[in-house]
């Protein structure tokens, strides 16, 4: 394993930050979504290495086998590990690639530390711009289904994340695309992760409005999102950021749940590459 050293500003001490770093070209970097880690990326990893490029992908703190410190889950200190990384490792032209709660360090990256570094950027199965319902936003996730979700995570988090996974790739519609033992992977990288960052990353994801800040991305965007998303409604996310940024692809899968990384594979690795080549 390798770590880059980035901070706890609550605390002032270092946090190490866990990340995988393959192959050689222009760095791809993968940004997990939650509540998993890097790991959820097998896949692609794969493809991006052979087919020419770096590919690095590292754990969010409080996951994975980063440190897991008890302070900083908001999304301005997840911007800056992943800029420490950046910096750390010297990468130039990069692209950034998020996924569901990744999107969110995408967005506060470039809002925070601009595009000088920074070629494509990938937004998939993404909560940007917005996951809460509110007057102005009435596709959102209720209050009350948030809530719901927070008490969960407090009072039965390794329950919870069972029945997560299943919804996570709609399981009852994709059984021969999900086995039972990736079902159980999940839940095994999900519940090794801090209890505190999983509850305190949930509360960014969820009380986060990136709106003001999709005229910050500049560079070419590939937004990917499944129409059959239970996770993340495509109408309160991708919907919105492919109207609101400029310069984007949009691809909607037909009935791609949110998992799309296992289900759906194939399709999104050549869209995926597809995009790196242009």
């Amino acid at each position: 394993m390798s770590f880059i050293e980035t901070e706890d500003f609550q605390k002032g001490e270092n946090v190490y930050i866990n990340y995988q770093d393959y192959g050689e070209g222009q760095p791809v970097i993968l940004i997990h979504g939650w509540p998993l880690s890097h790991k959820m990326w097998e896949h692609q990893i794969q493809t991006i290495v052979d087919a020419g490029y770096r590919c690095i992908a590292y754990d969010r703190r409080g996951f994975g086998d980063s440190d897991q410190p008890w302070y900083n889950y908001d999304y301005n200190s997840l911007a800056l590990d992943l800029r420490a990384l950046i910096e750390q490792l010297d990468l130039w032209d990069c692209v950034l690639v998020g996924f569901s709660m990744g999107g969110g360090e995408v967005v506060r990256y470039l809002s925070m530390f601009g595009d000088n570094r920074i070629d494509k950027v990938v937004l998939i199965s993404s909560i940007i711009p917005i996951v809460k319902k509110t007057d102005d936003n009435p596709d959102g996730v209720p209050e009350d289904k948030l809530k719901e979700i927070m008490d969960a995570l407090k009072t039965k988090r390794i329950s919870f994340l069972s029945d997560f996974s299943k919804q996570f790739y709609n399981y009852s519609d994709n059984k021969d695309k999900v086995s039972e033992d990736q079902l159980k992977y999940d839940w095994i990288v999900a519940s090794n992760a801090s209890g505190r960052a999983t509850i305190e990353t949930a509360k960014a994801w969820a009380n986060t409005d990136f709106r003001p800040e999709l005229r910050n991305v500049r560079v070419p965007t590939l937004i990917i999102h499944g129409d059959a998303d239970q996770i993340v409604p495509i109408d309160t996310s991708s919907e919105q950021s492919s109207k609101e940024i400029r310069n984007n692809k949009y691809v909607v899968i037909k009935d791609g749940p949110h998992g799309l990384f296992i289900t759906h594979k194939e399709q999104l690795n050549q869209e995926l590459l597809d995009f790196l080549r242009k």
